[in-house]
């Protein structure tokens, strides 16, 4: 039997989400194996206590106090499982940080390029199926693999089982709660073979890019206009593009012709509306909130000074949805979610 990882009591969860939202977890604990976690939830079992997964925190919203166990895998184990001639199957460990798997990939492979610099732990990134011009993790993704608490046993679950959609997944709906994930396994392309479909990654010559100089280049336009999370607490994009009809969509462009519109997928009529355009131009853009605002730089990222509760980040998302639904009849889903619901 393994060892008893070290539980804290009371622990500030102020430093693990990156919005910076004072927070206490009941207990916690980090695990670095299967054997770990599992000797976690029997703790937590017997104790009869609520378990939480928590990633990198950048995607949570922290309420001031976490019943339960709250627990995080730093394990960032990154193992080759199998090749062939154009791709390579790789398994990478819950407790990696997602920009530097994307960064380390091009070793192994292609396809995660247009991931670079988005926050969070791997672990986390089939949950909320991250993506970023054009790209999604569920893209790459061949399976997810983790404890499944009420059955009591690891479990494989294939991408055809994982319900993926636009920023969805079956762990954020019949698996959430009840499924930590431990290790998430990817099909990288030996070809690199870029999609440079989305602004400003369109302005790359597709015939001389290298995928370093992709990875860099996403990561600069990220950082030029997202704030890093450890100088300005934020999560990174706090709205989802919403999705409306092509008919809506079409109006809204007679009456805003700057209104920037992509598709939504390549077997949907619907259309996918910048969130970010939205949100400026009902005025939020660089607009304070006491100890939130809304980036000056990115409308559609909310920010906060470290002092924050959830209250306040709260009142100004539905104040936000409010005024976006006014104004253009369309409602705005934030992408953080409720740490404990």
């Amino acid at each position: 039997m393994s060892q008893m990882p070290v539980i804290s009591e009371h622990y500030s969860l102020h430093d693990k989400n990156t919005l910076r939202l004072a927070s206490c977890a009941e207990y916690f604990a980090t695990f670095t194996s299967s054997d770990e976690l599992a000797e976690l939830i029997r703790w937590a079992e017997q104790k009869s206590l609520a378990i939480r997964v928590l990633g990198g925190g950048s995607n949570v919203l922290m309420p001031e106090f976490v019943p339960g166990l709250v627990i995080q895998s730093k394990d960032e184990t990154v193992s080759v499982v199998s090749e062939d001639e154009s791709s390579v199957v790789i398994d990478v460990a819950a407790g990696k940080c997602w920009h530097d798997w994307v960064v380390e990939s091009i070793q192994y492979g292609h396809g995660l390029e247009n991931l670079a610099l988005i926050p969070g732990s791997v672990g986390a990134s089939p949950v909320q199926n991250i993506g970023a011009y054009g790209v999604e993790v569920s893209d790459l993704l061949v399976s997810v693999t983790g404890f499944n608490i009420a059955e009591q046993r690891m479990l494989t679950i294939e991408k055809a089982d994982c319900d993926f959609s636009y920023r969805d997944s079956v762990f954020k709906n019949r698996l959430k709660n009840n499924f930590v994930i431990c290790s998430v396994r990817f099909r990288l392309n030996k070809f690199f073979s870029p999609n440079l479909e989305y602004a400003p990654l369109n302005t790359l010559d597709k015939n001389t890019l290298t995928a370093q100089e992709l990875t860099r280049f996403v990561a600069a336009v990220r950082s030029a206009k997202l704030p890093d999370p450890a100088n300005i607490p934020n999560a990174g994009s706090f709205f989802k593009n919403p999705i409306i009809s092509s008919q809506k969509a079409e109006t809204l462009k007679l009456a805003h012709p700057s209104l920037p519109l992509y598709p939504s997928g390549p077997d949907s009529a619907d259309v996918k509306v910048a969130a970010g355009w939205l949100i400026e131009h009902c005025g939020f853009k660089g607009k304070v909130f006491g100890p939130v605002a809304m980036y000056e730089k990115q409308a559609l990222v909310l920010t906060t000074d470290g002092k924050a509760l959830l209250s306040d980040v709260t009142k100004l998302k539905e104040s936000v949805q409010e005024v976006v639904a006014q104004t253009f009849d369309i409602h705005l889903e934030p992408e953080p979610q409720l740490f404990t619901s």
